[in-house]
């Protein structure tokens, strides 16, 4: 008896990659895994020299790779990869503005001379508070693993702001989370405060990944695709029930609210920022608000724009809560690091106002306030870092008392990026909240930017508070010190403290890069 014979299967056509496009993306990818090749088989005395050589060499790489495809992109973008990545103007903005933050950031958690042997502990299993963990801590070694963890962090974040599915941005988002979790409890000095920040980080983005990938798949239910051109064009004409709908994006929003630190959903940010490695503060605060905000951006334009109707209402009284939350709580703070946690929870509100104005001029504005924060707070976590006494970094507001007695350079920086965060004019700030504003305006959210602009008159005041601290007050004698910087930490201090100048001085090139194009599809 002969055997069926199965029909013949259509062949499986190979997607259609340009290579070109994402290579910077897979530079990082590759020296990322090349590090980890570089941890199993380089010497521990030779590690910490090959993996900044390897991960500058990197970033800078992708950066030349980026370069030469900007100046001959389309204009309006293409996508790759089975539409899963889709890399337009939008995308190139957040993918220049991630690299070049990546490499102020790399340069803080490479320096070794603020704190001896860098910020990192030597060997993460080593018990706090043991004889072993003060060995180590005499030694000056370092967890070089941090370096291919940070390039593996700063791909996931430069595919997260590019992903035209969900799935992929799903994947994406583990792939940057992942690393941070790593690398926020690998602190040298306040290791169990440092673990504990690991940990509630942890497991609170393991809840936010659950509701965003739950709300992927009520989405799923309701368009058959993952895709969120798809979404869209499902939500503008099928009969499908709205339910899936509109529950699968409240889901996924939230997963999303999470990842860029917006209050109400900010519970992990306070802590974390307090007791991760100063270096990471800075790397989360400026590229994860970065990855996260393109993310949502994205979603809310290319997904849900159709429906903005019923889920604006929402979202405007989640940017009321993070203004107030951010604005409000940051006055009660005593510690530095955490006051600006909270600044960056009032800042997520600000951005979510041109965030929720789906217009160019609101598209354009974000990315621009990405831009201006990104460097701002990137410098400010590493003068923070700076000011120490014999524990390690001297972070409660009261040891900062008089400290432009002790180091006028430093007191100066710092009040400059204060005033660019509180929104001043002729600093970066004043563009950022302006363009974003405007564009709110505009698109008829007057009382929202009212709202917005109360509450960065109330955050103005903790920023004046440090200002007033550092100059007007007599320094204690026994007070901490201000230690010298090295090259790198120098390096990304100025990178930072220049980028906010120059974009709140002549910010027009900025502006029209960030407004010559609009997300592909």
């Amino acid at each position: 008896m002969l055997a069926l014979q199965p029909p013949p299967q259509a062949p499986i056509d190979a997607p259609q990659i340009e290579y070109s496009a994402i290579l910077p993306v897979l530079i990082l990818l590759g020296a990322a895994c090349i590090g980890v090749l570089v941890e199993a088989f380089v010497s521990k005395a030779s590690r910490w020299a090959a993996q900044v050589t390897l991960s500058l060499l990197a970033i800078l790489g992708a950066g030349l790779a980026f370069v030469l495809y900007v100046t001959d992109s389309p204009e309006r973008g293409l996508t790759t990869l089975y539409r899963t990545i889709a890399v337009d103007r939008p995308a190139l903005f957040l993918w220049g503005t991630l690299l070049a933050l990546g490499l102020g950031a790399l340069l803080l958690i490479a320096d070794r001379t603020v704190e001896r042997g860098g910020a990192f502990v030597a060997q993460a299993g080593i018990r706090p508070g043991t004889v072993q963990d003060r060995a180590q801590m005499a030694s000056g070694g370092m967890q070089t693993e941090v370096f291919p963890l940070t390039l593996f962090a700063l791909s996931g974040m430069m595919i997260f702001c590019a992903a035209n599915d969900l799935l992929t941005m799903f994947i994406a988002l583990e792939v940057l989370s992942l690393p941070l979790y790593l690398m926020c409890g690998l602190a040298r000095r306040r290791r169990l405060i440092s673990q504990e920040s690991a940990v509630k980080y942890f497991l609170l983005g393991a809840f936010a990944s659950a509701f965003f990938l739950y709300g992927l798949a009520l989405l799923y239910g309701y368009a058959g695709s993952v895709k969120l051109a798809d979404i869209a064009n499902a939500a503008a004409g099928s009969a499908a029930s709205d339910t899936l709908l509109f529950g699968g994006f409240g889901l996924l929003v939230v997963g999303l609210m999470f990842k860029a630190s917006v209050g109400p959903f900010h519970a992990w940010t306070p802590d974390v920022y307090q007791g991760s490695p100063t270096p990471i503060t800075a790397f989360m605060a400026a590229c994860t608000k970065v990855a996260a905000f393109g993310g949502i951006l994205r979603v809310l334009t290319v997904g849900f724009e159709s429906t903005s109707w019923e889920w604006r209402g929402v979202l405007w009284v989640v940017a009321v809560a993070s203004m107030v939350i951010g604005a409000v709580l940051g006055l009660t703070q005593t510690d530095i690091k955490r006051m600006l946690a909270y600044s960056s929870i009032a800042h997520a509100g600000f951005l979510l106002v041109g965030a929720l104005a789906l217009r160019p001029e609101g598209l354009s504005g974000t990315l621009f306030y990405l831009l201006t924060y990104g460097f701002t707070t990137l410098a400010a976590f590493g003068a923070v870092s700076l000011v120490r006494d014999s524990n390690g970094e001297a972070t409660h507001l009261s040891q900062w008392a008089g400290l432009a007695k002790r180091s006028p350079v430093l007191a100066w920086v710092f009040a400059f990026l204060l005033l660019a965060m509180a929104g001043i004019p002729l600093t970066s700030g004043f563009i950022g909240k302006f363009v974003v504003f405007s564009a709110g305006i505009q698109d008829g959210m007057a009382p929202l930017v009212v709202i917005a602009l109360v509450a960065s008159a109330v955050a103005a005041f903790f920023y004046l508070r440090v200002i007033v601290l550092m100059f007007f007050s007599d320094p204690a004698p026994d007070g901490p010190t201000v230690t010298v910087p090295g090259t790198f930490t120098t390096a990304a201090i100025t990178l930072g403290v220049l980028v906010t100048l120059v974009l709140g001085l002549v910010p027009a090139f900025a502006l029209d890069w960030a407004g010559t194009g609009t997300f592909a599809f």
